[in-house]
């Protein structure tokens, strides 16, 4: 019909592409070959199914490095965010994390640190430390150490940044460091 207004023109119409590779395997009866497909099937599940603090290798020199390049010597109150994209910029894979300072115990320890007496007159590089609830800090206070000082969301002059005696804190070092 030539006046007929449902007409549609094919010719500029476009599909949506899609991607196929192909493989050849002709290796497949290989033993050699079906050998090392297999050890690699094997790997891969196993760092699928391995513990979330396995798979998170994180590097102390480059977690140091984001720490001094903190320049600040006033809080933003942005502790806990100052040193999860420090552990985050050193290759800790960070799922679900919590807000509150006071409430990163256990993503660190699922990262591969581990909870310590407080070793505050030697610290090493790649310490944390975390100050507990109190009433004037509902959040808490979470800090690295760079190896030369304490640094949260900014360089502190010591950890003792709340001076109150009473406060709780909570030590850890990455399992991977010798005490």
């Amino acid at each position: 019909m030539v006046g007929d207004v449902n007409y549609t023109d094919y010719q500029n119409v476009s599909a949506p592409a899609i991607h196929l590779t192909i493989r050849n395997d002709k290796n497949a009866n290989n033993p050699s070959q079906k050998s090392k497909l297999k050890k690699a099937k094997t790997t891969e599940s196993l760092e699928k199914s391995a513990p979330f603090s396995s798979r998170s290798a994180i590097d102390i020199k480059k977690f140091t490095q984001y720490l001094n390049g903190i320049n600040t010597y006033v809080s933003s109150q942005m502790c806990a965010r100052s040193i999860r994209i420090a552990l985050q910029s050193a290759g800790a894979k960070i799922e679900n994390h919590p807000v509150a300072a006071a409430d990163w115990g256990n993503t660190l320890t699922k990262i591969g640190y581990k909870k310590i007496s407080p070793e505050f007159s030697h610290p090493k590089q790649g310490d944390i430390y975390i100050i507990q609830r109190t009433d004037r800090h509902i959040y808490g206070h979470i800090a690295g150490f760079s190896g030369t000082q304490w640094v949260s969301d900014f360089k502190q002059r010591s950890h003792n940044v709340y001076k109150d005696v009473t406060v709780k804190y909570e030590y850890y070092r990455l399992a991977s460091l010798k005490n």
